[in-house]
């Protein structure tokens, strides 16, 4: 399985009344790791629609373990947990510079067809495009 792998600087609008990244920054990184990975499969943002099939992001969740701060950077990973007919699992770690894991999460997103935006199942081609970043049973037991 291939993940996405890129990194942060933290800056200080990064940083909330507390000291630390504020938990919405982290989001904005998923935005950037998810259009990295639909890049790295083939779909270019701005044509996305131009395409018979689009993914359409409906649920977020991150849980968040040590913060970050300004002087940090956050290295982040991105792949695919699960890929079915019409729901895809994206998930994200996140680490500072000691490679400490700091945050985690995942993005749930369902296919849609790009003219009507109904939900609509994969072909097998457009679903070849993501397999490089799907996770296998063997990358979960190494």
């Amino acid at each position: 399985m291939q993940k996405i792998s890129f990194v942060q600087d933290i800056h200080t609008f990064h940083i909330d009344f507390l000291g630390h990244v504020n938990n919405g920054v982290y989001i904005q990184w998923m935005e950037i790791g998810r259009t990295k990975l639909l890049e790295a499969a083939g779909m270019v943002t701005h044509e996305i629609l131009k395409q018979s099939f689009a993914p359409l992001l409906v649920e977020t969740s991150i849980t968040y373990k040590v913060p970050l701060y300004l002087g940090d950077h956050a290295s982040i990973e991105v792949w695919l947990s699960k890929l079915r007919n019409i729901i895809g699992i994206i998930e994200f770690r996140f680490y500072n510079d000691h490679h400490v894991l700091v945050a985690e999460g995942n993005q749930k997103g369902v296919f849609i067809d790009a003219e009507t935006m109904k939900p609509r199942r994969l072909l097998p081609a457009e679903r070849e495009l993501f397999t490089p970043f799907l996770e296998t049973r063997n990358d979960v037991q190494s």
